[in-house]
């Protein structure tokens, strides 16, 4: 990566590690320098989707669902003017659609629950089309849809509903195909990473883990409650967490592992309290009141947090170019 630390105005306060962009806030940038080009990838839990992450900023829509609150966006004003940003996350994108297939995006047409009146939208292209020599960093949030999570909260609300709340009827149903849609993720999420390196060979790939959803004390998540998990188990949820999104992120920390090039943003940790059944919620659930579908995504508060973490890992990448 070229070494542009003058957008700053001073290498050492960059060379500190982490700064927070009051720090730098006032610096000058030099006229002639170039801003660093960063390509966001990823699936809904990087381009927002949700209201509760705030409002669609693309005219004319494309179904992606990029919302002005998101991460990417987030960190595109904290750092303006060192960072070009071109920010092609999808909702609902697999990870073979960062990798090299298209996409039709859904927008928000989840039929019966909401109908989109702009749908359907014409295919996007593979988001690693965005990336290529000149690319300096690359943020990428993918796996969950390849891990299948959104079939999963479905089918384990239609199940916990029948069981009338008891037992873990999502679990004696789906948990043997687990390991196998683990090994998916990390399969494809391997492949991607070498695609993306061959494109950027030069860029630090950031790989963003998915923050904490479920608490560990799933008696928080009052049965039948959309602004939760409905009528998922307490049993089914404590599985969920433990079996599925847990190692879903040592898969995606693990893959990282196995490139020079890329490292792993732990989102985990630093929202354990801020479940979608804690009272400070940094995910939605089902539902946000009055009346909009969320399906368990950040809102603006998870984004903010996202973009802590992405943000400090970006500012440690530039100040080692």
């Amino acid at each position: 990566m070229r070494n542009r630390l003058a957008l700053l105005g001073s290498a050492a306060a960059l060379a500190a590690g982490a700064v927070v962009p009051a720090q730098f806030a006032g610096a000058q940038p030099v006229a002639a320098a170039e801003e660093y080009q960063w390509v966001a990838l990823g699936d809904s839990y990087t381009a927002g989707v949700i209201r509760a992450a705030g409002d669609i900023f693309e005219v004319p829509r494309d179904g992606c669902e990029r919302t002005d609150r998101s991460y990417p966006q987030v960190i595109d004003r904290d750092l303006g003017g060192l960072l070009d940003l071109t920010n092609v996350s999808c909702g609902a994108a697999t990870i073979e659609n960062v990798t090299d297939q298209v996409q039709s995006p859904i927008g928000r047409h989840m039929p019966p629950i909401s109908e989109d009146p702009d749908y359907p939208f014409p295919p996007v292209p593979p988001q690693s089309e965005a990336v290529g020599p000149d690319t300096d960093v690359i943020t990428v949030g993918v796996g969950g849809n390849t891990l299948g999570f959104a079939d999963l909260l479905m089918k384990c609300t239609q199940l916990g509903a029948e069981s009338d709340g008891a037992g873990t009827p999502c679990k004696d149903a789906l948990g043997v195909g687990i390991q196998g849609r683990l090994d998916k993720v990390s399969e494809e999420y391997d492949r991607m990473l070498v695609v993306l390196h061959e494109r950027a060979p030069q860029a630090k790939i950031l790989t963003v883990g998915y923050p904490t959803v479920i608490p560990e004390d799933t008696s928080k998540c009052g049965f039948g409650d959309l602004t939760k998990f409905g009528t998922i188990t307490q049993g089914d949820l404590a599985w969920l967490r433990q079996d599925v999104l847990e190692p879903l992120n040592k898969a995606i920390e693990k893959s990282a592992g196995t490139q020079d090039a890329a490292s792993f943003v732990d989102l985990y940790t630093s929202s354990q309290d801020h479940s979608a059944c804690d009272a400070h919620k940094w995910v939605e659930g089902l539902i946000t009141l009055p009346d909009q579908l969320s399906f368990v995504h950040p809102n603006a508060l998870g984004h903010r947090n996202a973009a802590d973490h992405v943000e400090e890992a970006i500012l440690n990448v530039i100040a080692g170019a």
